[in-house]
């Protein structure tokens, strides 16, 4: 698979890698076994960049993650954590001790000395606009607690910011054929200032799969079903804030759109390889449950260039079904 240097650091990411949220928590029961199965599948499939946070499954993920890595120390993984949703997510809680505390768990949990790159996990935007935020970062750097770090967000206009600052290596934001705000202004900006970008939410929470209907139900202790309103978290991280009827609806027209054009590919895949193929784009990071996501997933980055016929067909799809519920929100 395609690797990809994020230019102010010294890793590399696979085009596609695995976000690990799904392994932690919040979308149904994993099992370790098959968690790590997933792992597997997806590093035999060329995935080199894994994607995890402190808080998914309380440490969880982490702890799975870094076993696997452990295990595959020759493989030259990178590996990508999240801090900072461990408290109330208020400015007073970005100080230098929480910091320092939430990356000593992250190291223990992870096994290492020094994480690759350590991102605030959505932070409110005064955080992100705080010069104190990036000195406590640089000294994080320095001492080799942190090798890079990078800003996960909710907003453009928090990528923007971010995207500003001369240390900060990635931003890690929800884009997708149901989010195209990013395309407007935050990868350009990255692009100029040699910023990676992250990709995350590639599906839409599942939709752009094609595989879910109207009854389609979820677990109760997955995000699909509790944070709807956004009750939980931002709703943005559930459908990319799309209300569920429209998505699945806007979802069976990206399949056909996608049957029209292309063979060998499952909408999923083309949902992957559309993000992929954006200039900017470091990584795209899907989730996975099983093996077969994980593989299927990987594919997406050696699919060719989509036609052109796809690509107005999309962007058509949106601006008639989505953009209204989203483009203006974040």
């Amino acid at each position: 698979m395609e690797s990809r240097r994020f230019p102010r650091t010294p890793f590399s990411a696979s085009v596609v890698g695995l976000g690990t949220w799904q392994l932690g928590a919040d979308w149904g029961d994993v099992s370790e076994d098959d968690a790590r199965a997933v792992l597997e599948a997806s590093a035999e499939a060329g995935v080199t960049f894994y994607d995890t946070a402190d808080v998914y499954g309380d440490g969880r993920s982490e702890q799975i993650v870094g076993r696997f890595v452990a295990d595959h120390a020759d493989a030259g993984f990178t590996v990508a954590t999240k801090m900072g949703r461990r408290e109330e997510q208020v400015p007073a809680n970005y100080v230098e001790a929480n910091f320092r505390a939430w990356l000593d768990r992250s190291r223990r949990n992870l096994g290492v000395d020094t994480i690759d790159l350590v991102q605030l996990h959505c932070p409110p935007s005064e955080v992100i606009d705080d010069d104190a935020t990036y000195d406590v970062l640089d000294r994080l750097v320095d001492e080799q607690v942190i090798a890079a770090y990078g800003v996960s967000v909710e907003t453009a206009d928090q990528a923007l910011s971010a995207i500003a600052r001369p240390h900060v290596a990635s931003v890690q934001i929800i884009l997708n054929a149901f989010r195209m705000k990013p395309l407007d202004e935050v990868l350009p900006a990255a692009a100029a200032a040699g910023v990676g970008i992250i990709a995350r939410v590639p599906l839409a929470s599942g939709l752009l799969s094609g595989k879910y209907g109207l009854d389609t139900t979820f677990a109760a202790d997955d995000h699909r079903t509790y944070n709807r309103d956004g009750s939980a978290f931002d709703v943005g991280e559930t459908f990319s804030g799309v209300d569920y009827a429209t998505g699945v609806e806007a979802a069976q027209e990206f399949a056909r759109l996608v049957d029209r054009d292309l063979s060998d590919v499952t909408p999923a895949q083309a949902a992957i390889a559309w993000i992929c193929q954006l200039p900017g784009v470091t990584t795209v990071i899907p989730g996975a449950r099983n093996e077969e996501q994980a593989r299927s997933n990987a594919a997406a980055g050696s699919v060719g260039a989509l036609p052109e016929s796809l690509l107005e067909g999309v962007a058509s799809l949106y601006d008639e079904r989505i953009r209204a519920q989203v483009h203006g929100r974040w």
